[in-house]
């Protein structure tokens, strides 16, 4: 499954072989991530594709949010071009659609008090 991650990772990100490297990582702690978070009636293989669909989101949005904003950076005769957003507001997409995709299947993120005496 950790290629089949990367590989769409890959696709998501819109990087290429360079951005593998970095990507790696960053999908099997996705992957992890996603697995820690299975409802207890549910196992990785009872999410079919969605688990690599939302474990290669959340890497590439995690690949976008270290971009740091840069689009692209020269040295000689020095210039420097920074996105609007674009990057962080792309990686806030695909965590929601990781999020979407794995509804069905895992915990809800975040903290939740149930049954707390007010």
């Amino acid at each position: 499954m950790q290629e089949r991650i990367l590989e769409l990772a890959l696709a998501a990100a819109g990087g290429g072989e360079e951005s593998r490297t970095l990507l790696k990582p960053l999908c099997a702690a996705a992957e992890q991530a996603w697995i820690s978070r299975l409802r207890e009636d549910v196992t990785a293989e009872d999410c079919g594709e969605a688990l690599p669909c939302a474990a290669a989101f959340t890497a590439a949005a995690d690949l976008a949010a270290g971009s740091g904003g840069v689009a692209s950076f020269s040295a000689g005769d020095i210039s420097v071009k920074l996105e609007s957003g674009g990057a962080r507001n792309r990686g806030e997409d695909l965590r929601q659609a990781a999020e979407r995709l794995m509804g069905p299947f895992a915990q809800a993120a975040g903290l939740w008090a149930q049954g707390v005496a007010g």
